[in-house]
């Protein structure tokens, strides 16, 4: 009998690691996600439009996204995808994604990117939570513009159904991702959450509850109200 319950107490000690480590690497790439939206609005003029955040549907933000090589090859990243409600303005907690792309642009390979998609109207999201969704070919995309305001940018709001920015080196600058896929990580937000969601369940059925690593990025949402 002791020597029973030595091993089952050996063999929590030996899992439980484990476990802790993939629930602080999905809880670290939510907050990870909120520091990179707060460090880019809080950037000068360069900043996404504030009027154009309380006008979305969603966002995305993948932190850290890796190429492989200088100017060749692809590139990988994993972030959040967060929708907000569109009868009470509230945003859903975070849903983990895959996003994948021949190039995202002026990356010296091994050099960390961030991006972040303002996604603007809620057949997008459709389209996204669909499984695998190709921008510019499941929904248009544009370069977004940066500063104080978006009224200069009207035509790309209204062709574009996702405007895409990126960060690198501290320029934050507007960047088209045509062909870029999104996927939704499966593993992530099971290990996050505590049990298998599909993305629709956390984004839109309200079938997850708000993580306290999504602080950041709420902290930062919520100063823009929703603007239909």
């Amino acid at each position: 009998m002791f020597l029973r319950i030595s091993f089952i107490i050996l063999l929590c000690f030996v899992f439980l690691p484990f476990t802790a480590n993939a629930d602080n690497k999905w809880t670290s790439l939510v907050e990870e996600s909120g520091k990179v939206l707060s460090d880019v609005q809080e950037m000068p003029d360069q900043g996404i439009p504030g009027d154009l955040i309380e006008k979305s549907s969603a966002i995305a933000i993948f932190p850290s996204t890796v190429s492989a090589a200088f100017g060749i090859g692809g590139e990988y990243g994993q972030g959040i995808i967060m929708v907000r409600d569109e009868k009470n303005g509230k945003w859903s907690p975070p849903a983990i994604f895959t996003i994948v792309g021949a190039s995202f642009g002026f990356q010296i390979g091994g050099q960390a990117t961030d991006i972040v998609l303002l996604i603007m109207n809620r057949r997008s999201v459709d389209g996204i939570l669909q499984g695998k969704f190709k921008l510019g070919v499941d929904a248009d995309v544009a370069a977004g513009p940066v500063g104080r305001s978006a009224e200069a940018s009207t035509d790309i709001q209204l062709k574009g159904g996702i405007l895409s920015y990126s960060r690198n080196r501290g320029l934050f600058i507007g960047v088209n991702l045509a062909g870029t896929v999104l996927t939704q990580h499966w593993e992530g937000d099971k290990e996050l959450y505590n049990k298998e969601l599909s993305a629709r369940e956390i984004l839109l059925e309200n079938k997850a509850r708000m993580p306290r690593s999504a602080d950041g990025v709420l902290k930062v949402l919520n100063k823009y109200p929703y603007r239909r």
